[in-house]
């Protein structure tokens, strides 16, 4: 109450609900949005399409859709914390175990495709998917059409270390022997999905990682639609770093090197913010630093790791580590 007895009005907080598009796949993407769907109400997931493994790949090449593994998972991670999202996260992801036709397909895989081929439209059926599960979200492809990932490989064969060769499919850049140098797509100029292209375009923020760096996350900016909306949206970008390099595909890399890669493989990216976990940044802080300021952006580095000391990201320390910079830009 003030001095002449009138009470002030303190005007309402509105709660932090930003536009978030999240881009990558996999696990390293299912980490993402287990933290952001904590963040915001307005997530949108771009996932990539060129898994060409397991349930995916049968599934992929028996029926010529997408690969729906890395789609299912994101779904899965959009499930919220109660016992209905719990439920349906442990079913899509469940496996069929034993030799027969569905042996090794996850249920989700199989749920995903059958409603493709009833509604003939891939965005419909994820939304529908996402319906039945909850989500806390949306579910996109990043390309209409399936792809494939070509990974130009340097010591691919260890008798030759200096040669350099082409692997195809991201089974085979994923587990290479040799270091990545650089990736492509074969369709070289696929469609993307208009609707991603709309979210990116929209979004307040983008978010790139964790994941699989040249499988996951780089894709997404050789799809020449998808990664000028990328470019030019006037959205903010995090890029979060992985804990640890990735066996067979970035051994050896150090963190900034992750950052150097990105600027490689799109000169016109600009990064508001590079997020990288305090311990897995080691001695790198300076070129971590550098590199991040080489993109346009600053460093943030926190605790990301679980407690337990397992290379993984706590959804919940990260969703606070995205909180706050929203929140601080």
């Amino acid at each position: 109450m003030t001095a002449d007895g009138h009470v002030p009005v303190v005007p309402a907080v509105r709660p932090l609900n930003p536009k978030v598009v999240a881009l990558g796949g996999g696990h390293g993407l299912f980490a993402s949005l287990s933290a952001l769907r904590r963040v915001t109400r307005q997530l949108t997931a771009i996932v990539t399409v060129a898994d060409d493994g397991g349930s995916s790949g049968v599934l992929r090449r028996d029926f010529g859709v997408l690969p729906p593994g890395d789609l299912r998972m994101a779904l899965a991670a959009l499930c919220g914390d109660d016992a209905w999202g719990t439920t349906w996260s442990r079913v899509v992801q469940h496996r069929f175990e034993g030799r027969g036709g569905l042996g090794g397909h996850a249920v989700g895989n199989v749920l995903i495709v059958a409603l493709w081929e009833l509604l003939g439209d891939t965005v419909q059926g994820l939304d529908w998917v996402g319906r039945l599960l909850g989500a806390h979200g949306r579910v996109l492809p990043m390309a209409s059409v399936p792809l494939d990932l070509v990974a130009e490989v340097e010591g691919a064969d260890p008798d030759r270390p200096g040669e350099i060769t082409l692997v195809r499919g991201q089974v085979a850049c994923a587990s290479t022997t040799g270091r990545v140098r650089s990736v492509s797509l074969i369709p070289a100029d696929p469609p993307a999905c208009p609707q991603a292209v709309a979210a990116v375009a929209t979004a307040d923020w983008v978010v790139f990682g964790p994941g699989s760096w040249f499988t996951s996350i780089l894709p997404h900016l050789l799809v020449p639609e998808l990664a000028e909306a990328l470019i030019t949206t006037p959205a903010r970008r995090v890029v979060a770093l992985n804990l640890v390099p990735q066996a067979g595909e970035t051994d050896g890399f150090s963190p900034h090197a992750h950052l150097e890669v990105l600027a490689e493989h799109a000169p016109g990216l600009k990064v508001d913010v590079v997020l990288a976990d305090r311990r897995a940044a080691g001695g790198y802080a300076a070129e971590l630093e550098k590199a991040a300021g080489l993109l346009g952006g600053r460093l943030v580095m926190t605790d990301l790791a679980m407690r337990d000391g397992s290379p993984h990201h706590d959804p919940r320390r990260l969703a606070g580590a995205f909180a706050e910079i929203f929140e601080g830009e």
